[in-house]
């Protein structure tokens, strides 16, 4: 596995993630912000990987492994935080929901992928959309506070349920593509 830039850039995108966690700790007025700063740095790098690697040819195997894993686990983290520092059980349910499918989806797609039918759950446009709800979500939660007047956390979580709902939707249809290869058909 050759360490190329959008490798690289994944892989500090995974070690960004104890960094943001440590951060929503710091017992200081400005933690959450640092934190929003720290996410948005991570989920740039989730573009920014990409891009650069279509850019440059420097696409490979272990890449398009690790990119999804990145995500997974900086959403995942980033969850199970804002829902122990803000226990409301549509926050909770929304995280479960999303952390739940994403495992799901992670299993399904290594088990087509073992049957060598891997192309048929692969990332759509929904699934590039339902992250990008999911990002912008947990930014507006790990903020948290109002801006003039503005309630960020409430607007979060609305986001948080739309991208859960979108979540849904994305398994769903990954399930169906997959269903003929589930029951054993051969298409």
């Amino acid at each position: 596995m050759p360490l190329n830039t959008p490798i690289i850039l994944t892989l500090f995108r995974i070690a960004l993630i104890p960094v943001l966690v440590l951060a929503l700790y710091l017992p200081f007025v400005w933690a959450n912000e640092l934190a929003v700063v720290i996410f948005i740095v991570a989920s740039a790098t989730d573009w920014l990987d990409g891009w650069w690697a279509r850019r440059t040819g420097q696409t490979s195997s272990f890449g398009a492994f690790l990119d999804p894993v990145a995500d997974k686990l900086m959403v995942s983290a980033a969850l199970v935080v804002v829902v122990q520092q803000h226990p409301d059980i549509l926050l909770a349910l929304a995280a479960a929901v999303i952390i739940c499918r994403e495992i799901m989806v992670s299993a399904l797609r290594e088990w087509m992928a073992e049957i060598g039918r891997r192309g048929l759950v692969s990332v759509g446009m929904l699934g590039k959309i339902k992250t990008g709800m999911q990002l912008t979500a947990i930014g507006f939660l790990l903020y948290g506070e109002p801006i003039w007047k503005i309630p960020i956390f409430h607007i979060g979580l609305l986001l948080l349920v739309i991208a859960a709902t979108l979540t849904l939707w994305s398994m769903f249809i990954y399930l169906l593509a997959a269903w003929p290869a589930m029951r054993g058909e051969n298409r």
